[in-house]
């Protein structure tokens, strides 16, 4: 399946878990560490049942843009498939947003981002 992985997709949270990894793409993934920077982590409380019941835990980590400097969150990239992608897609709840960002590495990759840093900057 790795052959034809078509995406890197940046993950900081749940997606890195070997049980959310199973339940959502049927294998574990292979990554390598990066970071995201100019970003820091806060938290959300998750309500989706399934998203809760593949991660155990209704609280997960978000990014959010940083302005200080030497802000960056850790993570690991994963080489996944389209049909993985949409799998994460659907795995994510509505206060993410899938985001093409570069990497520390200057790798770009997807990562899921807070929603709202778009709907608080229309406000």
């Amino acid at each position: 399946m790795v052959d034809q992985a078509a995406h890197q997709l940046f993950s900081y949270g749940t997606l890195q878990l070997p049980e959310v990894q199973l339940d959502r793409f049927g294998r574990l993934l292979e990554g390598r560490s990066d970071a995201l920077p100019g970003f820091r982590l806060t938290y959300v409380t998750i309500t989706d049942p399934e998203v809760i019941a593949a991660s155990g835990t209704d609280r997960h980590p978000l990014v959010i843009a940083s302005s200080q400097d030497g802000d960056a969150v850790e993570g690991s990239v994963f080489a996944i498939t389209d049909a993985e992608l949409a799998a994460a897609d659907d795995y994510e709840v509505d206060d993410y947003a899938r985001t093409e960002v570069v990497l520390r590495s200057g790798a770009k990759a997807w990562a899921y981002l807070a929603a709202t840093a778009q709907d608080s900057a229309a406000s």
